[in-house]
């Protein structure tokens, strides 16, 4: 694929990026998750944050950008995916518009590097071996519109999780 993506397993809430990137529900309050994770780490300004700048929330599909509070990334760039609903209901055009719509936001904020989660593959349902060539695909095309982007970092906490995504990139080119 391209040298600006890359993957590992860890924690993405310690993250050392300009941004991490938040697997967030539609109402922008925490949740479970990768969700729940990144609010606690954040701290309470996070979601005080979200309620002052969106209190509409966030359609499945956009993404919205808060600032990272506790974490060590300035940033967390919200975005929500498509619940599975057995692949009829859009879902793949909606994973690919939350990388893309994140990475466009990146770029407008001058952000360099972001780690993204597997997103929609928790309690959302998305299998991962479908979701990993949308996400990668819509991150490579995303990068392309973007140079200013120098690296995306898909963060998992499950080493056969990476090594799905490494090998769906493997097999993107």
């Amino acid at each position: 694929m391209t040298e600006r993506i890359r993957f590992k397993r860890g924690d993405l809430t310690k993250e050392r990026v300009d941004a991490i990137v938040n697997a967030a529900n539609e109402r922008l309050r925490g949740g479970g998750g990768v969700d729940g994770a990144i609010h606690r780490r954040a701290g309470p300004g996070l979601l005080a944050e979200c309620i002052e700048l969106y209190s509409e929330g966030c359609p499945t599909g956009e993404a919205r950008i808060t600032g990272g509070h506790e974490l060590h990334a300035k940033y967390v760039i919200h975005t929500v995916g498509p619940i599975w609903e057995g692949g009829s209901a859009s879902e793949p055009e909606l994973l690919a518009a939350c990388h893309a719509h994140a990475i466009a936001l990146a770029a407008e904020h001058g952000i360099k590097s972001l780690a993204f989660p597997a997103i929609s593959c928790g309690v959302y349902g998305y299998p991962p071996e479908k979701a990993a060539p949308v996400a990668l695909g819509a991150v490579k095309e995303a990068l392309e519109q973007h140079p200013s982007i120098e690296l995306v970092r898909f963060v998992f906490l499950d080493a056969d999780l990476r090594d799905l995504f490494s090998a769906a990139a493997d097999r993107l080119g």
